[in-house]
């Protein structure tokens, strides 16, 4: 505990001044114009976390699924038939509860000046920190954008994707493949639906046999969590070890050969990915789990700057689901 302590003290210095300024962003961007902004959406969280811890997944996931769409500006967050928000990626999101009310709150004491995608990014940093995850210094000043296309969600991660496919679906926002593998690394606390992966256990390719990289041992505990024909919305742990615990356990299920979704597992067959699970499956490389808690900060801080909308760029909603 001592030697990660120790670490700890080494590398927030360099985390703060990551923070400082990314894309027009900056730290304590409502310190004047709303200084509970902050303290008001964690304790939002926080009371819906300890209502269900789960939650904490589902607002982590918002924030990236809104990233990767017209940048982090709450467009996933509009609701209507042709908005991001019911592309079939979309479908399974959840939280929007949390930010709402969050929101609904803010407006109330400092109407007009916080914006829905800085709701999200913080909310995001706070569900990771509820979960004995990391917390960092998020930058703000984010504006909202006035667009919200399903066909723009497209192009979003998928579980069926090559390595190949995620690392250039990462770097069209700017993501190299060490930020793939550490935000990757978030489904430490994720779930998924049977449908997503049932392919796996029982027709892998059309060859009527479980894919060969799962453990035989994982596989037949999946087949029974996951019938061949029984519900496909019936949610599974991505960590079968620790759910709601945000650690490097994932990436130790990687490394066995417990992958859940086809996506995560091929981080194993590719020589950079592998290496980076390596780093962070392993105790003494991986540093206590604390080399994961630097890197994934840094990534998250990164990936929240993806085509932000600053200054007069945008417009800050009354309402998270629609547009002004």
């Amino acid at each position: 505990m001592e030697a990660k302590c120790l670490v700890l003290m080494l590398v927030i210095p360099a985390l703060s001044l990551l923070a400082e300024s990314q894309e027009g962003l900056r730290t304590g961007f409502y310190s004047s114009s709303c200084p509970r902004a902050e303290s008001i959406v964690r304790s939002t969280v926080e009371s819906h976390f300890n209502k269900d811890p789960t939650v904490a997944a589902g607002v982590l996931r918002l924030h990236f699924h809104d990233c990767f769409v017209q940048g982090c500006d709450g467009s996933v967050l509009i609701t209507g038939a042709s908005a991001e928000r019911n592309a079939v990626p979309n479908l399974g999101l959840r939280g929007f509860e949390v930010i709402d009310d969050a929101k609904a709150q803010l407006e109330a004491l400092c109407p007009g000046v916080v914006s829905c995608a800085d709701i999200v990014a913080l909310a995001a940093r706070d569900a990771v920190d509820l979960s004995d995850g990391p917390s960092w210094a998020v930058p703000t000043g984010r504006r909202d954008g006035r667009i919200s296309s399903s066909k723009e969600a497209a192009n979003l991660p998928s579980p069926l994707d090559s390595i190949a496919v995620q690392k250039q679906k990462f770097t069209a926002k700017g993501l190299d493949t060490h930020d793939l593998v550490t935000l990757v690394g978030a489904h430490t606390i994720g779930q998924t639906d049977c449908q997503f992966f049932r392919y796996r256990l029982y027709n892998f390719t059309a060859t009527g046999n479980a894919d060969p990289t799962i453990n035989p041992a994982f596989s037949a505990q999946l087949q029974a969590l996951c019938p061949k024909n029984g519900d496909g919305s019936k949610r599974v742990e991505l960590d079968k070890d620790s759910q709601t615990k945000f650690d490097v356990s994932f990436f130790k299920n990687v490394r066995a050969g417990n992958g859940v979704l086809e996506s995560d597992q091929r981080l194993l067959g590719d020589a950079d990915t592998q290496r980076i699970v390596q780093n962070y499956a392993a105790t003494l490389r991986g540093l206590l789990g604390v080399r994961f808690d630097f890197e994934f900060r840094k990534a998250m801080i990164k990936m929240s700057s993806i085509e932000v909308k600053t200054g007069a760029q945008g417009e800050i909603r009354k309402i998270c689901s629609n547009f002004n």
